[in-house]
């Protein structure tokens, strides 16, 4: 949410000495009290399901092979060719709306047993996965156990859909913004189109008006790929905004620390963090 806390004082920095925890279209909005566990002990420790591999890092205690001699400078090889640029955000049509139009088949995605990417979604400190029965496609929702004002709960929704049909994924994204430009006195503070993680993205940031409060959100949609496979994750943080400032830093570690990524050979290899 790029400091929107600090900058205009009603919206969502690192995660608290938190966990993290592996969860993704922002749909249904979350509601004012989600069905709460009783709050689980903190977590001392960061776990993830994915472990960061530096590419082409010489093992420790190895010794770097000596230079070849120089040779004969070889021709130039052509660049790869640079991304396309994202589409001019559209006006009408949400993305439902417009993989329904194209007949492309929405599929929900659950985490448990879920290996197609790699998805982290940062659990701060008080806070903890919630079961949700307003979000019924959810991959993962997490919302505050121990701030709030006992009217509306912060949380962060997560859903993943696997993507059945043919679409160009850059004019499927340009549908981002008007999910949220359609809820209720929509005012936006803030939206991107750059890609996310090397996707195509769709980020846009602002408040609008629930049962009578005001609430900030932060909602970035994603359409990966995964083989030959191709997935729109979407994660929606929101607060109310009488709370935004207490909750920054950890609605802000969410949005910041949110990561998608395809799976690779060097992953697969790699032994789990303990």
């Amino acid at each position: 949410m790029n400091r929107i806390a600090r900058n205009w004082r009603v919206l969502l920095g690192g995660v608290a000495a938190g966990s993290a925890a592996v969860f993704g279209f922002a749909g249904a909005s979350a509601s004012a009290e989600p069905v709460l566990p009783l709050p689980p002990a903190p977590a001392p420790a960061t776990v993830t399901q994915t472990v960061t591999v530096t590419p082409g890092a010489t093992p420790l205690g190895a010794t770097p092979a000596p230079a070849a001699s120089p040779a004969a400078p070889e021709p130039a090889q052509a660049s790869a060719a640079p991304a396309a640029p994202p589409l001019p955000p559209a006006t009408s049509g949400t993305m439902a709306e417009f993989f329904k139009e194209k007949g492309v088949a929405m599929e929900p995605q659950q985490a448990a047993g879920f290996t197609a990417l790699n998805i982290v979604l940062p659990v701060p400190t008080g806070w903890s996965v919630v079961p949700d029965p307003n979000v019924p496609d959810a991959f993962g929702v997490i919302a505050d156990r121990q701030g709030g004002d006992g009217l509306y709960t912060s949380n962060a929704q997560l859903l993943v859909y696997k993507l059945v049909g043919d679409f160009d994924p850059r004019e499927a994204i340009s549908h981002g913004y008007v999910d949220s430009q359609k809820l209720f006195a929509w005012q936006s503070t803030s939206a991107s189109m750059a890609d996310f993680g090397g996707f195509p993205s769709a980020k846009i940031d602002g408040t609008y008006r629930e049962n009578d409060m005001t609430l900030n959100t932060s909602r970035r949609y994603v359409i990966a790929q995964s083989g030959s496979d191709r997935y729109l994750l979407s994660l929606s943080v929101t607060t109310a905004a009488n709370q935004a400032v207490a909750t920054a830093n950890a609605t802000d570690g969410i949005v910041n620390g949110f990561r998608v990524s395809a799976p690779t050979a060097t992953a697969a290899t790699t032994p789990p963090v303990q």
